[in-house]
């Protein structure tokens, strides 16, 4: 009786330590740390509905520019000063305007705002979508680069919104929601060198059909320069800002995705070196070697 009543006592103590350890364990849990950025200026809707939403689950620091930058790609400053000065446009959430781009950001908040590494950085929610060729010239995207040349993980999201239509209606909370549901694999499995290029459609969430992994399609802008105005012997262009022609409707691509109401993710790596091809190179007899 005296050796039951010791195991019924041992076996208690045991399950109150370990649920002590499991509640110091929840305690003791750090909420990730995210630097936020975009390209359409610390005032953008889409950048105060992202921030909003991860501030329930991160530890939320924004650095965005003071104002819109669209299409700068990685621009960065080399001949002024930067200027950073406090924001206090977005409720709850430590804020920065920066006179520079978004990679000037991302630099800034990585090595200056954050006492430490952050855990990962988001640029966006961009108004527009960032598909395809457009990786290559959208700001948005850029902060996200450059977090990742830093040595920090990142995402890039955009609202695939139409930016020239203003009375559209856009889904920035079914966006930045999208976003909240996305960290959490991102923080799990996004490897070093690397950045997921997030596509969202401009649907309420009911109306989306799901997430997908894509590759990059492709876009041509070259064919739809129109010539604008003529003097003199000046010749004046319209490019960058006619729309593009996608080659796909594949829900595989990022395009095709969107088309059909998918939340596109597209992984991304920093370095471009084409392996196949340089293989086949280093492996090719070379003339005069």
């Amino acid at each position: 009786m005296e050796d039951t009543a010791r195991t019924v006592v041992c076996a208690r103590a045991n399950r109150l330590q370990a649920g002590a350890r499991a509640r110091s364990k929840r305690a003791t849990m750090r909420m990730p740390t995210i630097l936020l950025t975009n390209d359409d200026g610390i005032g953008s809707p889409g950048l105060r509905a992202l921030a909003r939403t991860l501030a329930e689950i991160a530890r939320i620091v924004v650095v965005a520019p003071d104002g819109n930058r669209s299409g700068v790609s990685h621009a960065i400053t080399t001949e002024d000063s930067v200027g950073v000065t406090p924001y206090h446009g977005i409720e709850g959430v430590r804020a920065y305007a920066c006179t520079g781009t978004p990679a000037d950001c991302a630099v800034i908040g990585i090595g200056e705002i954050f006492e430490e590494r952050p855990d990962l950085v988001i640029s966006g929610i961009n108004d527009g979508p960032n598909l395809a060729d457009d990786v290559n010239y959208s700001g948005t995207v850029a902060g996200a680069v450059e977090a990742v040349l830093l040595g920090v993980r990142a995402l890039a999201i955009s609202l695939a919104s139409d930016p020239d239509d203003r009375s559209m209606a856009r889904q920035w909370e079914s966006a930045a929601e999208q976003a909240r549901l996305i960290l959490p694999q991102a923080l799990a499995e996004l490897p070093p060198e690397r950045y997921w290029n997030i596509n969202v459609p401009n649907r309420a969430p009911e109306e989306l059909l799901g997430r997908r992994f894509t590759n990059l399609g492709r876009k041509r802008y070259g064919d739809t320069i129109s010539r604008s105005d003529e003097r003199r012997d000046a010749r004046y262009y319209r490019v960058w800002n006619l729309p593009g022609g996608g080659d796909s409707e594949d829900p595989d691509c990022d395009i095709g995705a969107v088309l059909h109401g998918y939340v596109s993710i597209t992984p991304i790596a920093i370095d471009r070196t084409d392996r196949e091809e340089l293989n086949r190179l280093r492996l090719a007899s070379v003339p005069g070697a």
